[in-house]
């Protein structure tokens, strides 16, 4: 079979190269045996193979160029114990690009996969060094954490992947810095920490403005890239050390593959023609997030966010101070999302607006929540300086 696959793959090949090649250039290799992959994959059937030939397979290829090209992260260098240590920058990552682009089961299977990398790093290490090295440094660049990183999907499919992780590769985790953390870290990590246990959490130290100078106590300065602190380049110079740290980016609309993402949502209203809904969520204290999830029925809808001047009443929306400015939304076409950070403790209304149409009612489906900071992690923000990072070091 397999000689039977390569011999009608040789005879077709120009074929095949002249229907992909748009992505050709871009993919790590040209040559038939790479190539040849995508033709196996189909078990020999050729029917499916030409089919594939077209936008399918080149999806398929895309989804490995997407997910290599933007999925920030990587290993590079090793701390004093000889540990491997591995780099997330958060801030340049897209979130939603990555979702329309490949599914969260590609993107869960990558991570996988650079865990195993980094197993397979542990062993190298281990019969270098004559010692056995089992364990991973890990430093979270949090730099431009903002509201698109708590995209509800993002957050469910990080949360599953460290739960998978904590049950594969238990007690590989030697310790986890949070640098460059901003005020909105708190909200981010008080979704995320449910999926770690209690051992893990310990294991997570977030350092203040002195970080390069305490990462260097773990970490020899020739290990760290020179954008972290330390004095290590690539070959060609880069301070960034790109040959071994992914840094991510917006990812261009044409690799997406789809344009939404299939949600579930707790509510569902209909909204009366010439008239309007509001939903009500009372913030007790300042740095909260309301995220919010709609689609309409039918038609577009009207959607702004307000903070109530006077309790205890319902007000109309000239009355109240937006906060979020009303627009209106195609959300029958593409279901929407968005987040605001709560600066102002108060009662802020969600409304959905239908009063432009004088013909037709809406039904709007829509899930809000609110979302709280860690207050532990809130506090060791405030209050960060050198001394109080070195009580969290001892302490970890």
């Amino acid at each position: 079979m397999l000689a039977t696959l390569t011999l009608s793959f040789l005879l077709f090949s120009p074929q095949f190269r002249e229907n992909i090649k748009d992505v050709l250039p871009s993919l790590p290799y040209q040559d038939d045996c790479y190539l040849l992959r995508w033709l196996r994959g189909e078990n020999g059937d050729r029917g499916r193979w030409e089919r594939k030939q077209g936008e399918g397979l080149r999806v398929c290829i895309c989804f490995e160029q997407v997910i290599e090209k933007y999925l920030s992260g990587g290993q590079c260098g090793y701390d004093r114990d000889g540990c491997p240590v591995w780099y997330e920058v958060i801030g340049p990552l897209d979130p939603k690009g990555l979702f329309f682009s490949a599914s969260k089961q590609d993107l869960i299977k990558y991570k996988f996969r650079d865990c195993q990398r980094l197993l397979q790093e542990c062993d190298k290490q281990s019969q270098k060094l004559g010692k056995k090295v089992e364990m991973v440094m890990m430093i979270f660049d949090c730099e431009g954490l903002s509201l698109k990183h708590l995209w509800k999907p993002a957050i469910e499919a990080y949360g599953e992947f460290l739960g998978m992780f904590e049950e594969n590769y238990p007690e590989t985790l030697k310790r986890l810095f949070i640098i460059k953390a901003p005020k909105l870290f708190p909200v981010a990590y008080n979704l995320i920490k449910h999926f770690l246990s209690e051992d893990t959490r310990k294991k997570i130290v977030v350092l203040g403005a002195n970080w390069k100078e305490v990462l260097q106590k773990y970490i020899d300065h020739e290990e760290i890239p020179v954008e972290f602190g330390g004095t290590r380049t690539d070959p060609d110079g880069n301070p960034k050390c790109e040959s071994k740290i992914n840094y991510g980016g917006d990812i261009p609309k044409k690799y997406y593959v789809r344009n939404q993402v299939t949600q579930k949502y707790e509510h569902s209203v209909v909204v009366n023609r010439g008239s309007s809904h509001q939903v009500e969520y009372e913030i007790l204290f300042p740095g909260c997030v309301l995220r919010w999830q709609f689609m309409s029925d039918g038609s577009d809808v009207g959607f702004g966010v307000y903070l109530k001047t006077k309790i205890g009443e319902r007000q109309r929306a000239g009355d109240m101070t937006e906060v979020h400015p009303t627009q209106r939304y195609n959300a029958h076409m593409v279901p929407e999302d968005g987040s605001l950070t709560c600066s102002t403790p108060g009662v802020y209304v969600l409304r959905f607006d239908n009063t432009y149409s004088y013909l037709h009612a809406k039904k709007v489906s829509y899930t809000v929540e609110v979302l709280l900071p860690d207050k532990k992690s809130e506090e060791q923000i405030e209050q960060l300086g050198e001394k109080i990072n070195e009580v969290a070091l001892n302490n970890a």
